[in-house]
């Protein structure tokens, strides 16, 4: 009897330790590029939210600061994802290393979906870009964001001479308007809204990309958008798919719910507390949700950076878009 009850334990073990839980399958690790600011809130929103959990990816995320560090880092494979990417930037990069910037997602700017614009600190004289002329002005740092900034001067007849403009970290654009060390610039979100919010710039003029590059203020300005590189893609297909899908849910969730989203940008970006409700969404659309009328005005993006040097060879935009 005894030898009988000790079948039934060993039994037992070896019923319960088959269907005992295993370990939790390891997460995928995506290596991530993000630059802290406001158009990088799908990253934040994913994470926060438990969307790239969901897909069972795992970000590690590295803090680059614009559209060159993320450049390099891509090109040298130390990054699968730019969270966000300047559109000029990366076509330039497909160029030097066809494929090293898949764009998944895009970010539309224009005069509602506030990001680029070009603000003067309080006490310059100044009502609009043309009355720029003699002004010391600042840039948003890389080629991409330099040169534009130069050509929606130019569109406003304030031509090279008139002006100095030189490139500057964004993290100094705040104190440079507070210290008056420049009369104005061109930035991007949360930076001026935390100039108006201090009471040390304002805003000229916002949308400047749709309105003076693209020629048709209504238009979307895709300038940047989240990019991975082929290398991802085509070495670890199914996590890239997976990546893609968590930060689908992400722009889903941000359309549906914008100012619930926003909260995600206090503690993840440069945005302070008191900052984060003047701070505007984008028009964030996925790759393959793109109208033909969009991927039009994205093509015209590519056309002037074409047109201006930050492209050197005229770029499919189709080419870059990359569908899951």
């Amino acid at each position: 009897m005894k030898s009988f009850n000790l079948s039934i334990f060993a039994i037992a073990v070896l019923v319960m330790g088959g269907i005992a839980p295993g370990p939790a399958a390891a997460q995928d690790k995506v290596s991530v590029g993000v630059f802290p600011v406001s158009s990088s809130l799908p990253y934040f929103v994913a994470l926060e939210r438990g969307f790239f959990k969901e897909q069972n990816i795992e970000p590690e995320m590295t803090k680059l600061m614009g559209g060159p560090p993320n450049v390099a880092a891509m090109m040298t494979n130390q990054i699968e994802v730019s969270a966000v990417l300047v559109t000029l930037e990366g076509l330039n990069a497909n160029v030097k290393k066809p494929g090293v910037a898949m764009y998944i997602a895009l970010n539309s700017q224009t005069k509602v979906w506030k990001m680029e614009q070009f603000v003067v600190r309080n006490g310059f004289k100044a009502e609009t870009i043309a009355d720029l002329k003699g002004a010391k002005l600042f840039s948003a740092p890389g080629p991409a964001n330099l040169n534009t900034a130069k050509a929606i001067l130019a569109k406003n007849g304030v031509k090279d001479g008139d002006y100095t403009i030189d490139q500057l970290d964004m993290s100094q654009h705040i104190n440079a308007m507070t210290a008056g060390t420049f009369d104005g610039g061109y930035t991007l979100e949360p930076n001026a809204s935390m100039m108006i919010k201090a009471g040390v710039a304002r805003s000229l003029e916002a949308g400047v990309i749709a309105k003076y590059i693209l020629g048709d203020e209504s238009a979307d300005a895709y300038a940047a958008g989240c990019a991975m590189t082929s290398d991802f893609i085509h070495n670890r297909p199914e996590v890239a798919k997976h990546f893609a899908g968590a930060w689908a849910k992400a722009i889903d969730f941000i359309n549906k719910n914008p100012d619930e989203a926003r909260k995600y940008l206090a503690k993840n970006t440069f945005t302070p507390d008191n900052i984060v409700d003047m701070v505007s969404m984008l028009g964030y659309v996925m790759a393959d949700e793109m109208t033909a009328t969009q991927i039009g005005d994205l093509q015209k993006l590519a056309d002037f950076g074409n047109s201006i040097g930050v492209v050197p060879e005229k770029a499919d935009v189709t080419k870059v878009l990359q569908k899951f």
